[in-house]
Parts: structure tokens; sequence; C-alpha cells
């Protein structure tokens, strides 16, 4: 007879006009790892959040039994007190604190009003240890990449004596090395008996690890997997999200032709804002054509959202050098608004952080890039505002019951399509998407895909900044791979693999080092 460490039972959530989760059960077996998959918007998180009390008990109906025992959670202390702990997909670090001070906060070492920090940093270099890093527990975490810090939200975990961890979107931001790395760490951890939740829209990544997958589809358990006995693969997996087959992860473009150069960029070089001798950007040369999707490629920390960001009105960098060309004309873009005058748009990898207001609704957020198109002489036209915002809700297939709902309660796919929205209204000539699919579900990509397809069949151009080389693959016309700020290789769709991708990179870190 299994032995269950969770049962959630027939969980149901709402929120104002949205039925989040739907007499959701859910069982997880002691000593596994249990995947919890969906589209955007399908409530894992949401379930998560009951479960850790970030949702108190009383603002949902079900039941939690936890090691046998009923739980009411009313706040995340109360469900860490029994050893569950969630690392949500934005990590909760603070930049210019230590280590050792980050991963005791707020379950300091010491007396009441006195911490020991003798025993914060020694118990912090323990776990570190655990999970891999060698780092000094008094490094700033600022000074540490973001695969490491992932690795500290889990020593933070483990100093909280978890028992079952619950890890949202934990690879989204890694790159491949990296990924392996914390997937692995975390079988080992099954070795010694730690049970985990994932939630992870990576299906390889799951199928890898988990041992069981529940799917959730519009609040609705639909079905659990079980390795051994049920078919893991990627295509059985997307079936139970999306209620279908999606034979072809990337829409097929017909009939779009390749036009003349819409933007040039010669001898473009960036240096770092704050360590000025660094540079991160170095002789970059490049074009796009009209109707044209171009990738760019390259491990984390290449320096390709810096080569954006420098582009898109001087948004990153000093000491910018180089020329920039559009429609065969040179321009000076010396600010995000001379850039949008200019028809450049950037869509940014941080939708929460910079590409959207959370606080706001819909509406807000999709005209702030054209303001001049709903406003007459500096006051803004509330109807014309709806008017528009609703086009784009009808056009992108955003889910929301009103444009008038704030961004911050949509699911994550569903602001990315807000966040192009946003851009798609100003109407620009050559769209900047870095890393436009980042945490969002298969379906919600495939929808993303359509909507480049029909911008470059517009004649507009199209820059697709991605870590993902199967998307960088699917989606490109031609490819650039950037390695440590330099420019070091350049593919035809046809030319292209990830083996000579990868080798391009490879090759050039050879030769670095020699």
């Amino acid at each position: 007879m299994a032995d269950y460490i969770l049962e959630m039972r027939r969980i149901t959530k709402e929120f104002p006009g949205v039925k989040a989760l739907d007499d959701v059960n859910f069982k997880v077996e002691r000593g596994s790892i249990h995947a919890l998959v969906g589209e955007n918007g399908a409530g894992k998180s949401t379930l998560m959040n009951v479960l850790s009390g970030w949702y108190p008990y009383g603002s949902y109906t079900g039941e939690i039994i936890y090691n046998g025992e009923e739980c009411h959670f009313h706040k995340l202390k109360d469900s860490e007190e029994k050893g569950i702990v969630i690392i949500h997909q934005e990590l909760a670090l603070i930049p210019y604190m230590t280590i050792g001070e980050n991963m005791f906060l707020g379950n300091e070492r010491g007396k009441r009003f006195a911490i020991n920090w003798d025993e914060t940093h020694a118990e912090a270099t323990k776990y570190l240890k655990i999970v891999g890093l060698s780092e000094s527990s008094k490094t700033l975490i600022k000074d540490i990449g973001v695969g490491k810090q992932q690795m500290v939200e889990i020593a933070k975990a483990l100093a909280k004596n978890a028992k079952l961890m619950i890890l949202d979107e934990p690879t989204s931001s890694l790159n491949e090395e990296d990924s392996q790395a914390l997937l692995d760490l975390l079988l080992e951890f099954k070795k010694q008996g730690m049970t985990s939740i994932i939630i992870s829209h990576k299906l390889n990544e799951v199928s890898y690890v988990a041992d069981d997958i529940t799917v959730l589809r519009d609040g609705h358990t639909i079905e659990t997997l079980t390795k051994g006995k049920d078919d893991f693969s990627e295509d059985r997996i997307i079936r139970g999200m999306v209620g279908r087959s999606i034979d072809d992860r990337f829409p097929k473009r017909h009939d779009v032709k390749v036009g003349e150069i819409a933007l040039e960029v010669k001898n473009w070089t960036v240096y770092h804002p704050i360590y000025s001798d660094q540079k991160v950007v170095d002789d970059v040369s490049f074009h796009v054509r009209k109707g044209e999707v171009v990738g760019f490629s390259g491990l984390m920390g290449a320096g390709r959202t810096e080569l954006a960001m420098s582009l898109f009105g001087h948004s990153y960098g000093t000491g910018i050098s180089g020329q920039l060309f559009l429609n065969g004309k040179e321009v000076h873009l010396h600010s995000p608004r001379q850039a949008i005058d200019h028809g450049l748009a950037y869509v940014t990898e941080d939708r929460k952080g910079n590409g959207l207001i959370l606080s706001n609704p819909i509406y807000v957020n999709t005209t702030l890039a054209n303001l001049n198109g709903v406003s007459n002489r500096g006051v803004i036209n509330f109807d014309k505002e709806l008017a528009v915002a609703e086009e784009y809700r009808v056009k992108l297939g955003t889910k929301t019951p009103s444009v008038q709902q704030n961004v911050g309660n949509l699911s994550g796919g569903n602001q990315q399509k807000v966040l192009l929205a946003k851009w798609m209204y100003a109407d620009p000539d050559i769209l900047i998407l870095d890393e436009p699919t980042r945490g969002i579900d298969v379906g919600a990509k495939y929808e993303i895909y359509c909507i480049i397809n029909e911008l470059v069949a517009e004649g507009k151009s199209v820059i697709m900044i991605s870590s993902e080389l199967p998307e960088v693959l699917g989606m490109s016309d031609r490819i650039y791979v950037l390695n440590e700020g330099r420019l070091v290789g350049e593919f035809t769709r046809d030319e292209a693999s990830q083996e000579k991708i990868m080798a391009c990179i490879l090759a050039t870190d050879t030769a670095a080092k020699e």
C-alpha cells in the first residue's frame, strides 16, 4: 500500500470572476519526486500556494492531509514548521546581503535580540556543501550567478528542515548545465528520503526526474501518470495538458517574402555600466531583413540581452560605440523614446520586473508604449483605451474575464500576451523579443509563435533571443551565435543544428583558453 506524505482533497479556490481550482485532488508518495504540469492558468501555482499557506485556510475549500493529519495553514510559517517549504519562480534573495544572511533571514540563529553570526555562517557552510556550492557564506548574492542563487534557495529550504520541498519553475532561468545539476541534486535528495514537488514547463526535464506526473487543466485534475506504468513521452504529457496533440511545435510560415535590410549594426561595442573597463559586447556586426526572424543563441552571460538593450536607446551599458542603420540610414538612439519613435521595440525577458505594471489593469499596460494613440492633447480617452485593449485581447487570445483585470492576476502566458500587445500597439517595424516564451506552457508557446509568424508576414522584422535551442532552430530564418560578447557564428535555417551551434561556442571557448 502506498505511503502518501500529502493528500489534497476537493480543493476549490476562487478569485473575483475566476474559479482557479475546481474540486482538485492531488496525492504525493513519500520519498518521491512528483511533477505538476499544465498550461498557464491551469492552477498549478495556486494549488501549491494553498498548500504552503500563502493562501490561508478559509480562503479555499477542501482538505489538506499531511503526514496523516488534517492541516490548517494560515501563513507560510505554519507550513514551514511542518517541513513544507516552497521555492518560488522569482527568487526571494536580497542582492546586497550575504549568502548566509539570506539563508537564515526570518530563521535567524542566536538569541532573541542577538544573532550568532558564527553559528549562522557555520550552518550556512554546512548546507552549501550539501547542495554542492563551494562559495563562502559571506559572499554577496549579487556576486554569484542565477544558477548558484537557485542552489542557495535550496540550501535555505534545507536549513528549515524541509521534508517536502516545492519548486516552482526552478530551471526557467538556468542554462542546460545548471538545470541538469539541479535535477541531479533532486534525485540525490530523493535517495535520502526527501519528497519533492516540481512545477515545470520543460517536459524533457519532467520526464527525466519525476516518478509521477499530475496534469491540471482549467483548474481541474485531469490525470496522474506513473513512471514505468504509463507513457511518459512529451507528446503524451502535452495531450493531457491541452486536450489534444500538437503535431508540430513550430508553425510553418508560408509565402513570406524576405525583403531589404531593415536593421544593420556595425562594430557595436558596449561596456559594463558599473565595471566600465569590462567589455560585454565586443565589436558585433549583424543585419536583419524585412519579413525575417533572426535568432540569437548563446550560453548565459553571452551578451545577448546586453546587446539588445544597448540597441534599444542605450538602455544598458556605457562607452557604447558602433553604427546603427535603420532602412539604410544611420541613426543615433540615445533613449527608449527615440528608439520607439524610430520603429524599434524591445520585449524584455523580465516581464514582471521591467515589462508590465502588475498592479495596473490590462488596458493600462496595453497602451503604455503608445499613449498618443489613445489620447488627445494629453488627455487619455478611457473608452478608446478599453476598446484597444479588448481588440488585442481577442487578437492574441488572452484569457481573462475583463481587460480591467489587474495584470498581476494573470498567468505567465497571459501576462506575456499583454506584454506583446503593448508593443504591437506601438506598431514597430522591428521587434526584439528577449526570451519571449520563458516560463510558459507549450500551448501558449505555440500561440506566440503564430503571432511572430503573423508579424513577419506583415513585413516586420523580428530578432528573437532564446536560451532554448529547439526554439531558435524551429523559428529562425538565420541564427547568430554569441559567446562572451563576441559574434562567433552565423547559420542559415538549413545549416543550423544544436550540435553545430554548441560546437561553435565550445570552439571559441577552447581558443580563448589557449
